[in-house]
């Protein structure tokens, strides 16, 4: 029976690989809308440019007229503004007028007829003012631009917005393109195509674009529905499209064959807890002045039907990520109960150490399971130890405390693996009620040959007599490393000095080969330990 995590695993890869399909559209649409957006940009720049170009024009004529005519609707001056309009591409009449609107001449001789269409507004850094009005038939609005001559007149040259017809502003552009022009005040100029739908956009229904014409307080602004230019990249699309779904399809034959082929034994992990390939491997504790042994800290082992012991160190993490640390732990205890109760109905005082799991203080059950599976067994409670291992911290501390008080309620005691290490902090050893701490190897390690003193360790050891804790040393290999810690008062301690993780019938034969056959072996309540 295949793992449901390897096809949990398989699923993930499947929808990793169509990760460059469906991303296609995504990639495609920002590049569109980019590259258009600053195309459309470069047509609306281009566009205020011609504005602010056709104002300038018209004061710059209005100035030289004025510079060379010192008084208005003379001859000399009806012939400069002549000239202007003949060196201008853009000045069509020239006006002279009071505050009243009264014309007394103009370049043609006749009444202007004209009508604003928009207040007066000023240019920074200029004495004109520019305003926006219809002017004979013609169909594109006119700028006027007004200086004032003295006090009681002013003269007005007009030049169109723009030298073009309102639907020749759409030349070059896509269909469906609206373009306005309008002053900066927000009163509209000239709109070309639908404005309506493009006031109601959003960022993603349009493309935009919008310039101001320099100081000129005009402003040119352009949409057009970005569906219309996605429209232009169909082959772009169909190319990219079928290039991701090679990409993705060879992604996902790699994939599934990686997952197939995979040595990684975790994918495997629950048809070998169903299939009882998990066993215990038994790890003497050793009481350091008699040398006679204490206990055992049970420690799992997969063996595959091809005779492969995995280490577990390859599965451990992964059975608690996935919650399969709690069937594996019950698998353990109950062959513990079948490999274990003949030596300890031999030793009561013989202590068995199971490792428990951040998942075990979330589910709460395992007290009525530790109780289904040792109780009127030759196992007894009190010969039960368990091991908080902490490779990530406990969720809920209120339920963690319930479960160690049920335990403790059985009779059982708690030690905390690994001290001063990851999660296993001082504030959890107050909190949690632990019976025994144990020593990581890692401080064990800090002893050399001619060692002194080992202040880190030496702490440690204060700190647990301090909170009236037992003591187990980890990872003891050397005889040196024995004595120091006897020497400090540290009685139990499990390590290669004594022997390795072994199977249960080794282990059977040690105890009772260093505990006098069927004698009970003696520990007094302060030396007692897992």
């Amino acid at each position: 029976m295949k793992s449901r995590y390897s096809h949990v695993i398989m699923l993930l890869a499947a929808i990793a690989a169509f990760v460059p399909v469906m991303a296609v559209d995504y990639l495609l649409d920002n590049y569109v809308r980019i590259r258009e957006r600053a195309q459309l940009q470069q047509s609306v720049d281009a566009l205020s440019e011609r504005i602010q170009a056709t104002a300038y024009d018209a004061i710059s004529s209005l100035r030289r007229v004025l510079a060379d005519s010192p008084s208005l609707c003379t001859p000399t001056f009806i012939s400069n503004v002549h000239k202007q309009m003949e060196k201008s591409l853009y000045l069509k009449q020239v006006l002279v007028e009071n505050a009243d609107g009264v014309q007394y001449c103009d370049a043609f001789g006749r009444q202007v007829a004209y009508s604003p269409l928009s207040e007066s507004l000023s240019v920074p850094g200029h004495t004109e003012t520019i305003s926006v009005v219809k002017l004979g038939d013609l169909d594109m609005p006119v700028l006027k631009v007004t200086q004032a001559f003295g006090t009681a007149r002013k003269v007005s040259a007009f030049v169109p917005v723009l030298a073009t017809t309102a639907d020749g502003l759409l030349g070059g552009l896509k269909p469906m393109t609206m373009i306005r022009l309008s002053l900066t005040s927000g009163t509209p100029i000239v709109t070309v195509g639908d404005a309506s739908a493009y006031d109601g956009r959003t960022d993603t229904e349009f493309v935009f674009a919008q310039s101001v014409a320099g100081e000129i307080p005009l402003r040119a602004e352009s949409a057009v529905p970005f569906a219309m230019v996605r429209a232009d990249y169909a082959d772009l699309d169909a190319s990219f499209t079928i290039v991701a779904c090679l990409m993705s399809g060879a992604f996902l034959v790699l994939a599934l064959q990686y997952v197939r082929r995979s040595q990684l034994p975790a994918f495997d992990l629950e048809r070998a807890i169903a299939a009882g390939e998990l066993k215990p491997y038994y790890q003497p504790v050793i009481n350091l002045r008699t040398g006679a042994l204490a206990g055992c800290e049970v420690l799992c082992r997969w063996e595959k039907k091809t005779g492969e012991v995995v280490p577990p160190g390859a599965f451990i993490e992964y059975a608690e990520v996935t919650g399969l640390a709690i069937p594996m732990t019950l698998s353990l205890m109950q062959q513990v109960k079948n490999d274990l109760s003949d030596l300890c109905r031999e030793m009561p005082e013989l202590k068995i150490s199971i490792n428990l799991f951040e998942g075990h203080f979330r589910d709460g059950t395992i007290v009525e399971d530790v109780q289904a599976i040792f109780g009127g067994s030759p196992i007894s409670f009190r010969q039960l130890v368990f091991e908080i291992t902490e490779r990530r911290a406990l969720s809920n501390s209120m339920q963690a405390n319930s479960v160690i008080a049920g335990l403790h309620a059985l009779g059982a005691r708690l030690a905390m693996d690994d001290a001063g290490t990851g999660h296993s902090n001082l504030a959890y050893m107050q909190t949690l009620g632990v019976d025994i701490i144990k020593i990581d190897r890692v401080f064990v390690d800090m002893i050399k040959p001619e060692t002194t003193q080992v202040p880190v360790l030496d702490g440690l050891i204060s700190m647990a007599r301090d909170l009236g804790t037992e003591i187990v040393a980890e990872g003891v290999e050397s005889e040196a490393q024995a004595l120091y810690l006897r020497a400090r008062g540290v009685v139990m301690a499990q390590g290669f000095l004594f022997a390795p993780a072994i199977r249960v019938t080794p282990f059977k034969e040690l105890a009772r080969a260093l505990n006098g056959g069927d004698q009970p072996l003696e520990l007094s309540a302060s030396t007692a330990a897992a």
